[in-house]
């Protein structure tokens, strides 16, 4: 009697389910190693797009599909067709479990979790606290959970490396009571960004991470800070919701919570109006008309003043908030840059740090306009601070979460598996 057994399972897929979008990739853990990256976008329109990547040593080149995607369910479909002519399908005994992005986790989930009927729940009921991201989320594992009832699903939370801030950080200054009753705290966003360049800081120093006090700056189109004391996060940007803290692309980042009250009464603006004002019509996009900030340096050196107003003061509050971080944790070692604005953009890095020689930070110009994909300091090497460029990848650290927790050796079964939640009651 044979005792040969098929392959060990050893891929993770991963997914990021936005309320018209789905972005996935395939990874085999066994290598960290892609094998096919891709994007569905504009699901429910007409005009929707599928762009797929395969990564196979000899796979043909990027395929892209038009046509409608009608919603969530036909857009993983039509992923799982796509990954299926390149071999890698859906249905393929590699596949160990599909990780999930989900933005907002709340205080209960302080870990990746596997998915069952128990977490769902528990995932819906914070969407009044993410209205924007958690529905969106849903619609992925529901449909992915659909398509292989039998396979594990992970949840990997935005918000789970910031579960360690101390208490009188992640409150707001609010009647308790009040505040109590309806979530209202600080919670953090990009943690699994935060988490994965800290790590990957302390490679780059050589010093372990447990000795290390660090302030992370993810900047893309969506902007957070973090302080990092010796891999534990002490305090971030974002709160709430992701529109707290920094300027971003077309979020505002820190106003005066009277704004809102005051557009209520001067312009008649209703919440739902408000709400787009300071998620969809603000922050860079709202001073200069740009969100992208290739084309605001572009503009800025041709002489454009809106395009510097957005700029000085998108590296205004990003200064404010290093020095600020500098205070809470006292010592800093390294100010690590990371995403879209802080991989490519060296006039943000240049100009967040000048000024900041009195707290041992510096940039090297030379070094700083090197344009590479791979971890590097751009500071002097007599600087007391190290400023490092440490590029994310949140779908690998979603992957290796999802993988440590459910990969062939510690698989637990996908229903009623452990899960840091009781079901509601």
């Amino acid at each position: 009697m044979s005792t040969e057994q098929g392959p060990r399972p050893h891929r993770v897929l991963v997914l990021n389910s936005g309320s018209s979008s789905v972005k996935y990739q395939l990874l085999d853990m066994t290598d960290s190693r892609r094998l096919a990256v891709g994007l569905v976008e504009r699901i429910g329109e007409d005009t929707s797009r599928i762009v797929h990547t395969p990564l196979t040593e000899g796979a043909g080149g990027e395929r892209e599909v038009t046509g409608r995607v009608a919603d969530h369910r036909a857009a993983l479909e039509a992923v799982a067709a796509e990954l299926a002519k390149d071999g890698l399908g859906l249905d393929s005994p590699e596949l160990a479990a599909i990780g999930h992005r989900v933005v907002h986790g709340g205080r209960l989930f302080t870990r990746p979790t596997v998915i069952d009927d128990a977490v769902l729940a528990e995932i819906e009921r914070l969407v009044p606290v993410a209205p924007l991201h958690n529905p969106a989320n849903l619609m992925g594992i529901r449909t992915a959970r659909r398509l292989r009832p039998d396979l594990p699903q992970v949840a990997v939370f935005d918000t789970t490396f910031h579960t360690t801030m101390p208490e009188y950080a992640a409150r707001y200054p609010i009647e308790r009571e009040t505040a109590d009753a309806h979530r209202v705290r600080r919670y953090g966003f990009h943690g699994t960004s935060h988490g994965y360049v800290s790590r990957k800081a302390a490679e780059l120093l050589d010093r372990p991470l447990a000795e290390l006090n660090l302030i992370t700056l993810h900047l893309g189109n969506g902007a957070s800070a973090a302080a990092v004391r010796g891999g534990i996060c002490v305090d971030t940007s974002m709160g709430l919701t992701p529109l707290e803290g920094l300027m971003m692309g077309t979020r505002s980042g820190d106003v005066d919570p009277a704004v809102v009250f005051h557009l209520k009464r001067v312009a008649g603006m209703e919440t739902d109006e408000t709400d787009a004002l300071l998620n969809k019509r603000s922050g860079l996009l709202g001073i200069c008309g740009d969100n992208d900030m290739r084309e605001i340096t572009r503009r800025m050196d041709e002489g454009d003043e809106d395009a510097r107003l957005a700029f000085d003061m998108y590296v205004h509050r990003l200064k404010k908030y290093i020095g600020a971080y500098a205070a809470v944790l006292g010592r800093v070692d390294a100010v690590v840059f990371t995403a879209g604005v802080g991989e490519n953009a060296a006039a943000v890095r240049q100009a967040a740090v000048d000024g900041l020689e009195g707290f041992g930070m510096a940039v090297d110009p030379e070094l700083n306009a090197v344009r590479s994909g791979v971890s590097r300091l751009i500071s002097p090497g007599s600087s007391r601070v190290a400023v490092a460029v440490v590029p994310t990848d949140e779908e690998l650290e979603i992957a290796e979460q999802t993988y440590a927790l459910v990969g062939p050796d510690t698989r637990p079964a996908p229903e009623g598996a452990d899960s840091p939640v009781a079901p509601p009651g």
